[in-house]
């Protein structure tokens, strides 16, 4: 009864039935007004998702997909409903690649429950580090530039990881766990920052790009909340520690915010993602994607003769080196 209490939201628990059938609801729908049982709230979860795979990628013969898989709720769900998806067809692949950051004490957990997990599913599971792709862990950085958030150099190198690996197993489309909430919140902040051209950008990708693997974002269109209940009812072992460096990130503002609104104005998030989708084809028509090249010390694809990462090196080495 308090997993169903916790599921449903209200303080003051009593049995409701499923908005749609007789069975016992395990949640309530803010925004649509619903409160569903197990069996259609599975059913709701799963038609936007599979909405979201046909407008996102093709699912023809030989194509290989490749999730980040962190090992929280979101990158576990998102590689548990791609197995389902990818499991009944034999002519096509699915693997795991898990970035670990070198942070003590949060990522070596979550790196056995994603190792366990794709055991368990028999999945194939690849895992970059970052002291061997970069040379150096997050702990380090986070020392020897302590005025820089760390989710500057997180980010840059993650992105970086998940690529070079993506393309090493040679997949088609990289899946992330980025639910409507991450969304929501990208929007919202690159609007505060008046970076047009970032919102133009934003995945998932509509076309492939010289040397970058195109990403996919199966969860688009599911709230945060509704994430963790599917894993709930699914029992799925997941990490839910947060990371020690994120109380510093920006985003987390604009987390606060969102959530206020949505609490005041039930579907806010939906709605902040359907104007999104609406003006993002004119917002790539003035910002066209440029040709990428490559890195001049590294390879990557960059508009620049240096990428970020090679450029983010520079400066940690400097500061290294610096009396």
């Amino acid at each position: 009864m308090k997993i169903r209490q916790f599921l449903i939201g209200s303080r003051h628990w009593s049995p409701v039935d499923c908005t749609k059938c007789s069975k016992p609801a395990v949640t309530f729908i803010r925004y649509s007004g619903n409160h569903l049982c197990e069996d259609h709230f599975f059913e709701f979860f799963d038609k936007r998702v599979k909405k979201e795979m046909r407008k996102q990628c093709e699912f023809k013969a030989d194509t290989k997909i490749a999730v980040a898989l962190s090992g929280g709720k979101d990158s576990i769900v998102t590689t548990w409903v791609l197995d389902e998806l990818i499991s009944k067809r034999r002519d096509m692949e699915l693997h795991a690649i898990t970035v670990d950051e070198g942070i003590e004490g949060y990522r070596p957990e979550s790196l056995t429950m994603a190792r366990d997990f794709c055991e368990k599913r028999g999945i194939p599971h690849h895992v970059v580090t970052f002291k061997e792709l970069v040379g150096w862990t997050m702990d380090e950085i986070a020392k020897d530039d302590p005025e820089t958030i760390p989710c500057t150099y997180c980010g840059v190198f993650r992105r970086k990881a998940l690529n070079s690996k993506a393309k090493e197993i040679g997949v088609d489309y990289l899946a992330t766990g980025l639910n409507l909430d991450d969304t929501a919140q990208s929007v919202l902040m690159n609007f505060a920052r008046g970076d047009v051209e970032k919102l133009a950008r934003m995945g998932p990708h509509t076309r492939a790009q010289k040397g970058l693997i195109r990403r996919i974002q199966p969860l688009r269109a599911i709230p945060e909340k509704e994430v963790y209940i599917f894993s709930m009812l699914k029992g799925m072992d997941i990490h839910n520690a947060e990371c020690p460096y994120a109380e510093r990130a920006f985003r987390g503002k604009f987390r606060d915010i969102l959530y206020d609104l949505e609490s005041s104005s039930p579907g806010t998030k939906h709605g902040i993602l359907s104007t999104y989708d609406s003006i993002q084809p004119a917002l790539q028509n003035t910002y066209p994607r440029a040709d990428l090249g490559s890195c001049n010390n590294c390879g990557e694809p960059t508009l620049s003769e240096i990428c970020k990462s090679c450029a983010l090196l520079g400066k940690l080495e400097g500061l290294r080196t610096a009396p």
